[in-house]
């Protein structure tokens, strides 16, 4: 008998363990919000830190849960603001535009010492997401990390045989300086961090992410980008990766040997682990500052079981077969909105970029949080865009309608009109159709790509996007390097506003954000 209780002690505790050490969280969970000093690449910063940790833990559930998440507000470092609000990037929040957690557009943030109730249905979505603080800067400074909704019927089940907690990718760009206190628009992060852990030159050969396989098995990795500025070309040294998720929407299978992966942007790969035991480099090259791999930098390892624990002696291979957005074809309903013609949508809007020195402007206006949330003023009465404020950022779209949005980037006199390009463009609320991606002046309304984050490219660009406007609402649209969307690159899109209120029952809880929001001290933000 008493070695039947040890046993049942035995895995008890190596339950208890295991979630520990894995931290996952969800559906149903609290997320508290607290500030310390962590090392993530081996220098110490205070930082913005979920359930004590960093990344966040993952928050994950199934295809029809319902999702109550309790965000526990215990930030007590101003510098990095103790308000805050989260939003659950690419989930559509129907009917819950209350939830989104954009802060001035669907809420007023949490004050410290509080606690609000995200509790939203994710009905007819699967895939990968994440979930990061919608406040100013704060998400540079830690407040991000991964969500995973499974589908127990996903039609690529029979590509993969391992998909958990351990094949969830994040690559994240790190500062040594709050975001605050920094440059306003920094010209390089210090470091990239892989699942949480990196290295910076000059630096010391602090610890990096280790990423198990075993020979024989093919891995379902979940790749996140909860970057605040650079966009990535990730790859793993001799091995290629079947792409068959772009941003919580399945796609035909496509292989290729490397990513280039924008801020808020989401891909599911298949690896087969076919190669010798050994180590292999993962690489994650960032768009600017240190863009090799010397001494460990802008690298994880990809570790086959068996093989020793050492560094990867592997050397990267130029990439032959690199992922083209246009080469993705989305599984199921692949036609884009509207007609197959140019100009074949109800409304289509082109969006004018400008920048003057400090700000981002959008048809020549630059996007200032509002003092009463937009969906709060819809909610008291406000309906056409000459009453929504911003003045100038708010467009009302009509309910069941085909809207088309194109973002062209112009240099006049090698003048960019939005200089820092590529600026990935990120919708709430939709996914959209990209019937013209960077890179190409071919208009696609067949099958293009589905996505609710797009890089706009460069200059001769003309990125253009098609949705239907069936989730009425107060949805963000945004530049997401964050530095820019603090700088104004924004607009809302208040979708069909005569039925908002009915879509969008709000809660007391919600309705009582504002006022004690209001009733802080500015030193309290």
């Amino acid at each position: 008998m008493g070695s039947f209780h040890f046993v049942l002690n035995f895995i008890a505790l190596s339950l208890a363990l295991s979630r520990t050490v894995n931290g996952a969280i969800g559906p149903v969970a609290d997320l508290t919000l607290s500030n310390a000093d962590i090392s993530p690449d081996g220098f110490s910063r205070a930082a913005v830190v979920m359930n004590s940790v960093f990344p966040g833990p993952l928050v994950s559930g199934n295809k029809g849960d319902n999702f109550q998440i309790n965000v526990v507000d215990n930030l007590t470092n101003s510098t990095m603001l103790k308000t805050t609000t989260i939003h659950w990037h690419g989930i559509f929040q129907s009917g819950t535009n209350w939830a989104d957690g954009g802060a001035f557009v669907n809420q007023c943030p949490i004050a410290s010492g509080n606690s609000f109730l995200y509790d939203f249905n994710v009905p007819d979505q699967a895939g990968t997401f994440w979930y990061h603080s919608h406040l100013s800067t704060q998400y540079c400074d830690g407040l991000r990390g991964p969500l995973v909704v499974y589908d127990p019927n996903d039609p690529h089940a029979s590509l993969y045989d391992v998909d958990d907690e351990s094949t969830v990718i994040t690559l994240a760009d790190w500062y040594h300086t709050a975001a605050k206190l920094g440059a306003a628009f920094p010209a390089s992060a210090d470091s990239v961090l892989i699942n949480g852990l990196g290295r910076y030159s000059g630096g010391t050969v602090s610890d990096l992410a280790v990423i198990n396989v075993e020979q024989g098995k093919r891995y379902r990795f979940r790749l996140v980008s909860i970057s605040c500025d650079p966009n990535f070309t990730f790859s793993i040294d001799g091995h290629n990766m079947t792409v068959i998720e772009v941003d919580g929407v399945n796609h035909q299978p496509l292989t290729v040997d490397s990513i280039q992966i924008y801020a808020g942007q989401r891909y599911s790969f298949v690896l087969n682990a076919s190669q010798d035991i050994s180590n292999y480099w993962i690489r994650a090259i960032p768009n600017t500052g240190d863009v090799d791999t010397t001494g460990g930098v802008n690298s994880a390892i990809l570790r086959y079981s068996g093989a020793a624990e050492i560094e990867p002696t592997t050397n990267a291979t130029t990439s032959t077969s690199p992922l083209v957005e246009t080469d993705l074809v989305p599984l199921d309903n692949p036609a884009a909105p509207g007609n197959p013609v140019a100009g074949g949508v109800d409304l289509a809007m082109s969006l004018g970029f400008s920048f003057n020195g400090t700000n981002f402007f959008i048809n020549g206006d630059t996007f200032v949080p509002p003092t009463v949330p937009v969906l709060l003023q819809i909610l008291s009465g406000a309906q056409s865009a000459t009453d929504l404020l911003p003045n100038g950022s708010v467009y009302v779209l009509p309910s069941n309608s085909t809207i088309e949005i194109s973002f062209p980037i112009i240099s006049t006199n090698g003048v960019t009109n939005a200089p820092g390009t590529p600026h990935p463009f990120h919708l709430h609320g939709h996914t959209f159709s990209v019937v013209r991606s960077a890179g190409s002046s071919t208009y696609n309304y067949a099958n293009p790509v589905q996505r609710d984050v797009v890089s706009t490219g460069t200059p001769g660009d003309n990125v253009t996007i098609r949705f239907t406007t069936d989730n009425p609402g107060p949805w963000f649209l945004h530049c997401h390097i964050d530095f820019h969307l603090e700088a104004g690159f924004a607009i809302v899109l208040a979708e069909d506003t005569p039925d908002v209120a009915s879509a969008n029952p709000v809660s007391s809880a919600w309705s009582d954000l504002c006022p004690i929001y209001d009733a802080l001290d500015p030193s309290d933000y």
